[in-house]
């Protein structure tokens, strides 16, 4: 028994032995064939496909199968896509029965429930549909196994056998590892046919968005719209692979279509399509862009006849097809883009999308082209409206400067007393008047020089002029007004600024305004300090004020046309153009103009003026407002900061015979006294740095000038205190001429005689040529208390008749007046630059153009404008006329 025993255990030992050596083969086999297919995995794209291939190979030959096939999923049925072991009459009939997602066939079961199995004989299996196939193949057992991508079923690999022969156990789990395999290749063939076709498209893409960027650059870089929509049709028809195209332009007013620019079609056919009627209710291309669809015809052989004008155009030059991109805006249609090949054929879609990229370019490109002419077009309109606008202003300012002067003038006059004393409400009453008329008049001045910057016509008349001097005059505006309220005046200039080169009225006018700014919006006690410097490009003077300051919402906006800043109810005051106006008119001068401001922290505003090459005077250099002195004439220096009042007092002192030196500061009044040794001394006490009383303690504290009489003529009633300090005389303003010359006159040397009386007159004579009333009285009011004969008249033949009877010393003019041509009154009395005759003098209000000026060269004296004007300043300029008309004559 042992002997058996033994024996059967060795022979047990060598079966098992066997078993594992034949699974172990098995193993290997299997190890191998994976190994095959992920080998082929990792190769190159073009081997991808080659992966089922080997799986159903493998397949079929270590589960000892007779066919191994692979069905994908595709929508809800399964078709085969690889196998191994079908016959070809098997493949070329087998398209013909798909499979089903259901239950009839192992494929749909295995699908369905997502597990590998088989049925052992589809022939006993009640439940198995899939006859017809069955019958094809002629398979009787069969295993199938689910291809899984991301738990999503893809496809079935399935093999069988011919005849009823199960497969094992283990077979299930090698089959399962194929599919698992076979879905994994699926999945990486994907992949990388996404990858390729995303690669792909990036470069189309990268193309495209070239050509894009191009046509942007184009649009961006030239107003020629033809240069850009020439850009846009070429890089269309390159990009979509045509062979021509051409872009048209939609006309609303007529409905036709004109072709704009064409690329990759000869002339002959341009030139045709040109002359075509394209209409947008009869043509194909219009019905693309009144549906505002693309539109394609694969073949114009195969379109319906008769063809429309443009598509029998394009037939009969060999064209075969084309697409239709409309070019529309959400309001209106703007044209069209076709692109066409000389073959036949359909358009992809990606190429349609392409085209459509292209024409919103297009669109934009014609629309852009139709507001560039519509804006040459309103530039002309605007230029022509802006040309009508400031004659109908420079018209309407001597209608409206003439009452304004005659209010201005005679509200002066009478506060001269000139006509006797007012009482203490009249003199207020014409003080408001006056406050008034120099206020619209200011308004009216702005507003003409707004439109004459507007509209290019101003020009500056340069001059060059101390700075210090601009600092006083413009101080000496607001002076009155910031004592009024309390508010301290400061002035720090760098020493030795020397001149400017600039419009000094203009320069002023900026300065004054802001002046007049900061005072205004300065709460009382507060302070304005304005500073001034030179560095080696420009000059620079800054206004401070410790006011309530500007948000900044409001710093860019107050530079607006009649924008205020919201500061206070003292807003209200003023017309919301000053600082619009300064700012153009430092602009006008190559300058800029800035602000700093925060609330509550008060404001800044600065100008500077280009002064690259200005010079800087020495320590010594003086200036005044002195003209040509004539020597033996008994000297008077006045010592007033404020022009107005000096020129009206050296008016009234020259009348009388006397020659006056004007000093605006009292340091520099001090040394003309010293230098000049006048017989008197005429001084105010608001003066800029060393006021009235210094000045007339260092007068008698020097033993040099302390004989000089000195008269006060100040707005302070304190005769008292200016007796105290020895002034001569003491007159409170306003002071009238007559009290001036009498106060003046006590103090002559007897050895220089009496003072003319003006009762005797001067001698002078003039003719005021006007068609104003008011403008005739107002110069006589003005000229006859200062001894001149007056003889006015409205103009036309009256004025050179009375000229030529009377002889004038001077003829003042106007040059608008109703039905009379003030230029051929002054032809009849001036024909020409050699005749002899009175000289004449234009006051007017008309904006005088460059051939005004060239016709009125060489036969007047000067040109004075009425707006503003300064009689007092009129009156003398008009004596000095009158006298060196009559030097001449004296001599021969």
């Amino acid at each position: 028994m042992s002997g058996f025993d033994n024996n059967a255990g060795v022979e047990s030992a060598r079966t098992g032995r066997a078993d594992l050596e034949a699974r172990l083969a098995d193993v290997q086999e299997q190890f191998r064939a994976t190994s095959d297919i992920l080998k082929v995995l990792t190769s190159g794209a073009s081997e991808q496909t080659r992966v089922f291939e080997a799986v159903v190979h493998n397949a079929r030959r270590l589960l000892a199968a007779d066919v191994a096939q692979i069905h994908l999923l595709e929508g809800d049925q399964y078709r085969i896509r690889w196998s191994s072991g079908h016959s070809k009459a098997y493949l070329e009939k087998v398209d013909r029965y798909p499979l089903l997602r259901d239950r009839g066939s192992l494929i749909g079961r295995v699908g369905m429930d997502r597990t590998a199995q088989q049925i052992e004989d589809v022939l006993a299996d009640p439940d198995y549909s899939a006859l017809a196939l069955q019958k094809l193949g002629g398979y009787r057992s069969i295993m199938g196994a689910p291809m899984l991508v991301e738990d999503e079923v893809v496809g079935v690999l399935t093999v069988w056998r011919n005849k009823v022969d199960p497969f094992e156990d283990r077979a299930g789990e090698l089959l399962t590892t194929f599919a698992e395999q076979a879905a994994l290749a699926l999945r990486h063939v994907e992949l990388v046919a996404a990858l390729e076709n995303r690669s792909a498209e990036l470069g189309r893409k990268v193309e495209q968005l070239e050509a894009l960027a191009e046509v942007g650059e184009a649009i961006s870089s030239s107003l020629d719209a033809d240069e850009v929509l020439a850009t846009i049709v070429s890089h269309a028809v390159e990009l979509s692979q045509t062979d021509g195209g051409s872009l048209m332009e939609f006309d609303r007013s007529t409905g036709l279509f004109r072709v704009r620019t064409a690329y990759g079609t000869s002339e002959e056919v341009v030139e045709a399509l040109r002359s075509a009627e394209i209409h947008i209710d009869r043509t194909w291309v219009g019905r693309a862009t009144r549906t505002r669809e693309v539109l394609q015809i694969p073949d114009l052989d195969a379109e319906p006849a008769p063809l429309d004008a443009h598509l029998a155009v394009l037939h009969g030059s060999g064209w075969r097809s084309l697409v239709a991109i409309p070019l529309v805006r959400p309001d209106r249609v703007v044209g069209a883009l076709v692109v066409r090949r000389k073959t036949t054929g359909s358009f992809t879609q990606a190429t349609c999308e392409l085209l459509a990229a292209f024409a919103s370019q297009s669109a934009v490109a014609l629309t852009n082209a139709r507001l560039y002419q519509q804006l040459e077009q309103q530039s002309v309109e605007l230029a022509e409206a802006s040309r009508h606008k400031s004659e109908f202003l420079a018209s309407m300012s001597h209608e409206l400067r003439t009452p304004l002067n005659a209010v201005i003038g005679f509200s002066e006059v009478l506060l001269e007393r000139m006509f006797g004393e007012l009482n203490d409400r009249q003199e207020e009453y014409l003080q408001d008047i006056l406050a008034a008329g120099r206020h619209l008049l200011a308004l009216l001045g702005d507003i003409l020089d707004l439109s004459k910057i507007e509209a290019g016509r101003m020009e500056l008349d340069l001059t060059t002029f101390p700075i210090e001097d601009l600092l006083v005059q413009a101080l000496s505006l607001v002076r009155e007004r910031a004592a009024l309220h309390g508010i301290h005046l400061r002035v720090e200039a760098e020493r030795g600024l020397g001149t400017v080169t600039a419009d000094a009225l203009r320069l002023k006018q900026v300065l004054v305004n802001l002046l007049s700014n900061a005072v205004k919006f300065t709460p009382d006690g507060g302070s304005v300090e304005v500073r001034a410097w030179r560095d080696p490009e420009e000059v620079a003077i800054t206004v401070t004020d410790t006011g309530i300051g500007i948000a900044p919402a409001d710093q860019e906006r107050i530079f607006d046309s009649f924008q205020q800043g919201e500061r206070s109810a003292s807003s209200s005051e003023g017309t919301g153009l000053g600082l619009t106006l300064s700012r153009r008119i430092v602009e006008l001068h190559g300058g800029r103009l800035w602000l700093s401001s925060a609330p509550g922290e008060g404001s800044t505003f600065g100008i500077a003026i280009p002064q690259a090459s200005a010079e800087r005077p020495g320590d010594d250099e003086t200036w005044s407002t002195e003209e040509e002195e004539r020597a033996g004439t008994p000297t008077v220096v006045l010592i007033e900061d404020d022009p107005r009042s000096a020129e009206l007092v050296e008016l009234h002192l020259r009348a009388a015979g006397l020659r006056t030196v004007c000093a605006s500061t009292g340091e520099l009044g001090l040394r003309l006294v010293r230098e000049r040794g006048p017989f008197a001394v005429i001084l105010d006490i608001h003066l800029p740095g060393m006021n009235g009383w210094e000045v007339l303690t260092a007068l008698k504290s020097d033993p040099a000038t302390a004989a000089v009489p000195v008269v006060v003529v100040s707005v302070e009633p304190q005769r008292g205190r200016g007796f105290a300090l020895g002034a001569t005389e003491y007159l409170v303003k306003p002071v009238s001429g007559d009290h001036l010359l009498a106060a003046v006159s006590r103090l002559l040397p007897s050895s220089l005689g009496e003072v003319p009386d003006r009762e005797a007159g001067t001698g002078l004579s003039v003719v005021v040529v006007d068609d104003d009333p008011l403008a005739l009285k107002l110069v006589r009011s003005t000229l006859e208390p200062l001894g001149w004969e007056v003889h006015t008249c409205s103009g036309g033949q009256q004025a050179a008749d009375l000229v030529r009877a009377v002889a004038p010393s001077v003829v003042v003019m106007d040059l608008l007046m109703p039905q009379v041509d003030g230029f051929a009154v002054i032809d009849e009395l001036r024909p020409n630059r050699e005749t002899d005759g009175p000289p004449i003098v234009v006051l007017t209000s008309k904006t005088l153009t460059a051939q005004d000026h060239s016709r009125l060269e060489g036969r007047i004296a000067f040109v004075a404008e009425k707006a503003g004007i300064d009689l007092p300043g009129l009156a003398r300029r008009l004596a000095a006329v009158a006298a060196a008309n009559a030097a001449p004559e004296e001599g021969t």
